[in-house]
């Protein structure tokens, strides 16, 4: 490992992105609270104001991922359909496999000048998560509790609210409902066999109906369906924690533009469709497996500078008086206040090892894993 690399990877490091990360985030929350009182007043300032807030917690995950690991990201793509991404709202539908696969979503939205704005198709319980799920309750995004009969109502009433919404965006939605693995996948191939429904070879049984809502509910709004499906090089198996060590990653991301006019808008041929589409999508990830490459022609949209420029602002911000505050706090010599600041190390780390536990793989949802082995629910 060479020298930086191994600077990369030093506790102290990490400690120093999650206090700004974790700072910044309590801060910026604070501010969208004080927001509230423009809803009333203007609502269509309130959001704008509320994406260039969240602009300042989500762009410091990208810049992890983009400037900290210096992961790389290919676009496979139509040229044609390529000048369009960042001009239009769209629909992001993305395999749902790896532990950063949400924020190689996040990094294609900002490539294209969307992050602030995008929106996710996201489970109940990370809008409980500190400043992410905070963050998210102020940018409208769109919470389930992937029990059809609870959602019915407040997934559709939620994506109507985005109908008005002043700023462009990309809404991500992972039509699985959850992260692959081989138990859920050999579970949900049991209830495709049982259903009728063609096999998948590298993908999970999408449940559609929530696909059907959204797609129903932003039409005339939203202008394309993005299929995006995402693999690694190497076949690796990326981890946020890797990229907090500064590992550096290849992802590949293969693009296809559908016009919303050529999806069907009645339900069942609707999901249908969305069935056809991940039948496809297995085909072009089984073709990347066997030749190492997606179809189409690869683009890299460059990184932009500005989710450097957002750390390096909340870094210099709060590092000065951070270090200043522990240097008077050791030199005075009082063990009690040693104590403490031991103590606070040790949450932080807790809380922090917590937040990145949350995107891990075998802590994800019990989706599929009922030991009676129920028929899934579309």
């Amino acid at each position: 490992m060479d020298l930086v690399g191994l600077l990369k990877s030093q506790f102290l490091c990490h400690l120093v992105f999650c206090y700004v990360f974790i700072a910044s985030g309590l801060i910026v929350n604070t501010i969208q609270l004080l927001t509230l009182v423009l809803w009333p007043i203007n609502k269509q300032l309130f959001r704008r104001i509320n994406c260039r807030l969240s602009y300042c917690i989500s762009s410091q995950l990208v810049m992890l991922l983009e400037w900290w690991s210096g992961t790389e990201c290919t676009i496979f793509s139509d040229p044609q359909a390529y000048t369009k991404y960042g001009k239009e709202n769209a629909i992001v539908v993305l395999n749902h496999k790896f532990e950063i696969d949400f924020l190689c979503g996040w990094s294609m939205a900002e490539r294209f000048g969307l992050l602030g704005g995008s929106k996710v198709l996201a489970k109940k319980e990370l809008a409980y998560v500190p400043i992410i799920g905070w963050m998210w309750y102020f940018t409208e995004m769109v919470f389930c509790t992937r029990k059809w009969e609870q959602d019915r109502k407040t997934v559709a009433t939620s994506l109507l609210h985005l109908r008005d919404y002043p700023e462009k965006y990309l809404f991500l939605i992972h039509c699985e409902g959850t992260r692959f693995t081989e138990k859920k996948h050999r579970i949900s191939m049991q209830v495709a066999q049982a259903k009728g429904l063609p096999s998948l070879k590298h993908h999970l049984l999408p449940r559609t109906k929530g696909f059907v809502i959204t797609v129903r509910s932003l039409r005339n709004v939203v202008s394309a369906v993005y299929d995006c499906t995402l693999n690694f090089r190497n076949n690796e198996n990326p981890t946020l924690l890797g990229v907090l060590n500064g590992k550096k990653y290849h992802a590949d991301l293969f693009v296809r533009r559908i016009p919303l006019e050529n999806i069907p808008e009645d339900e069942d041929q609707c999901s249908a469709w969305l069935h056809k589409l991940y039948q496809e999508k297995d085909a072009f990830q089984e073709e990347y497996y066997r030749t190492g490459t997606f179809p189409g022609s690869p683009l890299v949209p460059p990184r932009r500078p500005w989710t450097l420029v957002n750390w390096l602002f909340w870094a210099s911000l709060l590092l000065c008086p951070f270090l200043q505050f522990l240097v008077s706090m050791v030199s005075s010599g009082s063990s009690l206040t040693l104590a403490s600041f031991v103590l606070v190390f040790f949450v932080a780390s807790m809380g922090v090892r917590w937040m990145i536990g949350v995107t891990e793989i075998d802590k994800g949802s019990a989706y599929g894993n009922f030991d009676s082995k129920q028929k899934q629910n579309d």
